[in-house]
């Protein structure tokens, strides 16, 4: 039987979402971070989470904190018995004129039983929901960097499959 991991997308989550939750362009507050919603789904299961902190509004360039967004400080979970948690603090550009934005790397884990495969995407572009802070993934490719031997050597997402909202 071949494994094949479904918290795969979750990379472009850590940040993803597709939630449909209403945004507005900036958080609150003078100088006040914004909060990250994500989503992804991969074969058919979906990663979640809401309310990761951003050190910044967009169209700042500005980093996600991962501790908000993996347990037990943060909320994120997997349909299909998959846990998954992100290595790094995922780092987004704006191009506002564009519509677009950017994330320099994505670094997920995921574990499914007793298998752990681990994945990295790189500058995937984000395309913005018309007027709003809501970005949807093009199409990338996570890569394999450690787990068993049972881990596909990579994965794909084809465009939409991945969100993220900016509040």
């Amino acid at each position: 039987m071949k494994y094949t991991p479904t918290l795969t997308g979750l990379a472009a989550l850590v940040m993803a979402v597709g939630i449909g939750v209403p945004t507005s362009a900036y958080a609150s507050g003078a100088g006040a971070g914004a909060e990250v919603d994500g989503v992804i789904v991969v074969s058919g299961n979906t990663c979640t989470w809401t309310g990761a902190d951003a050190s910044a509004t967009p169209p700042s360039a500005l980093t996600v904190d991962r501790s908000t967004i993996n347990k037990p400080g943060g909320n994120l979970s997997c349909g299909g018995g998959i846990t998954a948690s992100l290595n790094n603090n995922p780092a987004f550009t704006f191009d506002d004129a564009a519509g677009t934005a950017t994330t320099d790397v994505i670094d997920l884990t995921g574990k499914q039983s007793f298998l752990s495969c681990r994945y990295k995407v790189t500058n995937i572009v984000w395309n913005r929901d018309g007027a709003t802070r809501k970005y949807v993934n093009t199409p990338f490719t996570a890569t394999k960097v450690s787990g068993s031997f049972l881990c596909p050597g990579s994965f794909s997402a084809a465009a939409g499959e991945a969100s993220v909202v900016f509040r």
